[in-house]
């Protein structure tokens, strides 16, 4: 059997052994071995020969944690390192530990520690000593001092810094930016990010502790070596501190070398917080960006070679070197700005400017905004307990199941322009609705049922504009016991916008948002979207019948019954004030659902009936369908007698509602929904068998004449 075929077999036996397969397959157990092993170096004497393979594998382990150091991207590209900190701080301490040990009781610090002691002292122990303390003052003193104070202020401005990026994730998200998955994994790196800091800061203290460590040990070797050789070895007071003294000059280099790496890299590290790609590459790049810098080096340089007394060849090599640089990069900076100048003087390509310069950008309008004074920046600020984009998440959902409209990112921004505390709610653009919150309070309300009054400052319910109370958290138990609906100031907050999406629905629906919805329905009907887009209707004027739905606050989500009722009706009539009709009828059951009370009792307005009669005459078709030609004086009337009954049924509870025939109920609706648009208009029709019905009041505009008429 050669060699080679001896090699295969004896590593095919390794790989296939059962131990080596299971530390292979588990490899936390090869670190818990490890740490197992770093305590059982601090209490049991190691020969010679192991203890020099231990000194190699920490020298190992300090330079691939430098290298390592140099060539990360970013912190979190090495997010283990103050655990590894603290590991490897454990073992080169156990190793100091073994090696006085071994000092002490045998005379001989092995084969890596004599070498140490030999190659720095030579024939001179005190020079090796001045040599040795000269590494301990640089590590104790400047790399791991610095390190230390570094870590510290870079894990407060870390953790300072924290609301504010994760406001503008939440900002991205909420405009459309980025999707979950990313702001997911952008929020975990920074809390990553935090951690990383706060545990450098706690892991430096380690470093640093192991420095005076180093400086006490070697001491306690020097002395204790001194008498150890006297009185246990009979040597000579020359020769026990001769070899003693090298022995622990090369035990403290074997344990400072390493420690200085880590503690550079450690300080290499944590000052890399704004780095984009390894040391080196932003070393080079960024030293060397400016020739005129490397130019005017490279003179200082030949000057002071030409100082008498001062040797003129290395700093006129030097000098050439430095300006050989400059004059490379100068070179590649001309030629970066002779390709630039090139492009610009080039034909223009489509689309060829970047994302960020192309003025299409700038008309770009969000479809939904909320501007927020500095004071309420807390209710957004998730690390100061702020839930309002959870709301504002909840909220999408709920218009989605109730209205089933794709409510667009809501993107959230603070404007200095407002008072602390005011809000602003837009849609495209346009201010819709705003209010003012009383930061700190929180606002009650009498629903009805208040069996005693407290004191607060009043103020107006933004979303319905009902009276309410600010109050202080002190004053919201008993609030709560005398009967007040108590509600805190996110839930405020979105309640109004809900409310604002709701009445402003039709204003948010874009025609891509009906292409969207209509696209997902045709994955299970797609007979009956093939059938009605484009052969009857276009995507522009299902759009309006939609808009006409949500106008009247008639939800979409049944999306197929509508587009079935829209295929029929279509074939007859493109009038959109009939297709809407016809859309509340496929609907009518929901909609009779949807109005009626718990118990299924749905309380309606009816008109008196030389009222309707009239409506009815009055009809004419316009361009935008059926409408009322009615005397001013008419109208008026009509008004006041609908306002008061309206009031009523809301006092009540109730869901006002209005029902009529089916000829006058889209048109009669236009007349109403400016002044009131939480009245509900039904036509007869749309009530469907088994809803129990229950008329409230009779809207009476008519003169006895008329009337009688």
């Amino acid at each position: 059997m050669n060699g080679k075929e001896q090699f295969q077999q004896a590593s095919g036996w390794l790989f296939k052994n059962p131990v080596a397969d299971f530390l292979v397959k588990r490899k936390d157990f090869l670190l818990l071995l490890g740490i197992i092993g770093v305590i059982a170096v601090l209490v049991i004497p190691l020969p010679a020969p192991v203890l020099d393979l231990l000194l190699s594998l920490s020298f190992s382990i300090a330079l691939l944690i430098l290298m390592v150091s140099m060539f990360i991207n970013t912190v979190l590209d090495f997010s283990i390192f103050p655990g590894v900190l603290l590991v490897t701080t454990l073992f080169k301490l156990s190793l100091n530990v073994a090696t006085t040990r071994l000092i002490l009781s045998t005379g001989e610090g092995g084969s890596v520690v004599e070498a140490f002691g030999s190659f720095v002292t030579g024939d001179n122990v005190v020079i090796g000593a001045v040599i040795f303390v000269i590494l301990l003052v640089i590590n104790f003193n400047v790399i791991t001092s610095g390190s230390t104070r570094i870590a510290e202020v870079a894990a407060r401005f870390t953790l300072d810094a924290m609301p504010g990026k994760q406001m503008a994730v939440d900002a991205d998200l909420n405009a459309g930016i980025i999707d979950e998955a990313e702001a997911k994994k952008r929020r975990s790196d920074i809390q990553r990010e935090a951690d990383f800091f706060g545990a450098m800061d706690g892991a430096s203290k380690f470093v640093k502790g192991e420095a005076v460590a180093g400086l006490i040990i070697t001491a306690v070797n020097i002395v204790g070596g001194f008498a150890v050789g006297m009185l246990m070895l009979d040597m000579d007071a020359p020769k026990a501190m001769s070899t003693f003294t090298k022995l622990t000059i090369g035990d403290g280099l074997v344990g400072q070398i390493p420690s200085l790496m880590i503690s550079t890299a450690s300080g290499i590290i944590v000052t890399r917080a704004a780095s984009k790609s390894n040391l080196g590459a932003e070393v080079t790049n960024q030293l060397a960006q400016s020739p005129t810098a490397l130019f005017l080096t490279a003179m200082v340089m030949a000057g002071l070679g030409a100082v008498p007394g001062l040797p003129t060849l290395p700093f006129m090599v030097l000098g050439a070197g430095i300006a050989l640089v400059g004059w490379g990069r100068n070179r590649a900076i001309k030629a970066e700005v002779a390709s630039k100048a090139a492009a610009a003087l080039a034909p223009p390509k489509k689309d060829s400017k970047p994302e960020d310069d192309r003025i299409e950008n700038y008309l770009a309008v969000d479809q939904m905004e909320l501007e927020i004074g500095y004071a309420l920046i807390p209710l957004v600020d998730v690390n100061q307990g702020g839930d309002l984009l959870e709301r504002i998440t909840m909220l999408r959902r709920q218009c989605a199941t109730e209205m089933g409209i794709i409510v667009p990112p809501i993107r959230i921004r603070d404007n200095i322009l407002l008072r602390p505390a005011q809000y602003i709610v837009k849609i495209k653009g346009v201010e819709i609705g705003q209010g003012e919150l009383m930061t700190g309070s929180y606002l009650a309300m009498d629903p009805g049922t208040v069996s005693r009054k407290i004191s607060g400052i009043p103020t107006r319910e933004p979303a319905f504009g009902l009276p309410a109370l600010w109050i202080t958290e002190s004053q919201k138990e008993s609030a709560e016991l005398a009967g007040y609906t108590v509600v805190e100031l996110p839930a405020v907050l979105a309640t109004h916008l809900t409310e604002v999406i709701r009445a402003h629905s039709h204003d948010i629906l874009s025609r891509q948002d009906v292409k969207t919805l209509i696209d997902n329905v045709r994955a299970t009907h797609g007979t009956v979207v093939d059938e009605l887009v484009p052969a009857l209707l276009s995507y522009g004027e299902v759009q309006r019948v939609l808009e006409g739905l949500l106008r009247e606050r008639v939800s979409i989500r049944d999306l197929p019954t509508i587009l079935e009722a829209l295929s029929d009706a279509a074939r007859i009539n493109r009038d959109v004030g009939s297709l809407v009709d016809a859309a509340r009828l496929g609907l009518a059951r929901s909609l009779c659902k949807q109005l009626s009370d718990p118990e299924g009792v749905l309380t309606v307005l009816t008109l008196e009936p030389g009222l309707e009669q009239i409506l009815d005459a009055s009809i004419h078709a316009g361009e935008k369908g059926p409408r009322l030609l009615l005397r001013p004086e008419l109208v008026g009337r009509i008004l006041e007698a609908v306002g008061p009954l309206v009031e009523e049924l809301s006092a009540s509870g109730d869901n006002p509602v209005l029902v009529c025939s089916p000829s006058i109920r889209h048109p009669l609706r236009r007349l109403l929904e400016a002044n009131y648009p939480q009245l509900s208009v039904l036509s007869y029709a749309e009530i469907v068998p088994g809803v129990q019905v229950r008329t409230r009041g009779m809207v009476q505009a008519l003169d006895s004449n008329q009337n009688h008429t």
